[in-house]
């Protein structure tokens, strides 16, 4: 367990810290909200330290039952704990996020899910998959991801596609949340068949989501475009109707993460890529 220490005068509010403040206020346990930013400036910053991994897996076990009336809690420290232990590339993080798979928190269970997305961790594929997998029959068909618990479905898909695992049994589990009647489920569902089969199908299925008449549906196929690195999606992201930082940030993923059937013509495209970021800046 990771010793506590006193509490120390504070830097003024706003103030910029270093690395060394932020250790010591995540350090402490009497106030959550220093420990709150602390957390989240470790990951920003990618930081280095051997301290930081062990101060935010600490962080992330003092979880307890939600209170809605305490302002920043533990359970919020626990999260944006989650977060940072995705950013910072460490494999000894990992046994401590799957434990987290099963808070009763879905925010907390959310953030896990994505940070071992991130750490590419597979052990986590097989968790996941039964998260997804479980739940009742609702009027007459199967609901993927209902469950006693409300699941981060989005989160969960995401993660399978960026661990990168392709199996039969893979790819079962993520089918179905294609005609899930939420299109963001649907969208992410899409952009994790595209990272595994690159199948151009899943592709154009987030292409459609682009002409969707919700401007949340259009920004998250935005993203999972650009988090597939799908080039033939250029174009399409170019003309959607969503801010131009959203489609910058695409725009990035393509450059980043190239995919798809263009993915090796790197010169050209690449070219092409960067022009439409200028146009759009």
């Amino acid at each position: 367990m990771v010793a506590a220490e006193s509490i120390e005068p504070s830097p003024a509010a706003g103030a910029p810290i270093d690395e060394a403040e932020a250790l010591r206020r995540l350090r402490q346990n009497e106030d959550q909200s220093a420990q709150y930013y602390a957390a989240w400036w470790l990951g920003r910053m990618r930081s280095q330290n051997p301290e930081a991994i062990a101060l935010l897996c600490h962080a992330l076990g003092q979880r307890q039952p939600r209170q809605a009336e305490a302002g920043v809690e533990r359970n919020a420290v626990a999260r944006n704990a989650a977060r940072a232990l995705g950013k910072l590339a460490q494999p000894s993080a990992i046994s401590h996020l799957l434990l987290a798979l099963d808070d009763p928190d879905d925010g907390l269970r959310e953030a896990a899910a994505r940070s071992l997305g991130e750490l590419r961790a597979g052990e986590a594929v097989e968790p996941l998959c039964a998260r997804l997998s479980t739940g009742p029959a609702v009027a007459g068909a199967p609901q993927p991801g209902s469950s006693r618990l409300r699941e981060p479905c989005e989160a969960m898909l995401e993660a399978l596609g960026e661990i990168g695992i392709v199996e039969p049994r893979v790819l079962a589990v993520i089918e179905p949340f294609v005609d899930h009647e939420r299109p963001l489920i649907r969208s992410a569902a899409c952009r994790a068949l595209l990272e595994l089969t690159g199948d151009t199908h899943w592709g154009e299925q987030l292409l459609a989501l682009l002409q969707h008449s919700q401007l949340q549906v259009r920004r998250a196929a935005l993203m999972d475009l650009g988090a597939a690195g799908w080039r033939p999606a250029l174009e399409p992201i170019r003309e959607t109707l969503a801010e131009n930082s959203l489609k910058l940030m695409a725009l990035r993923g393509l450059v980043e993460n190239p995919a798809g059937p263009d993915a090796t013509v790197l010169d050209d495209d690449t070219t092409a890529l960067l022009a439409v970021m200028d146009d759009l800046l």
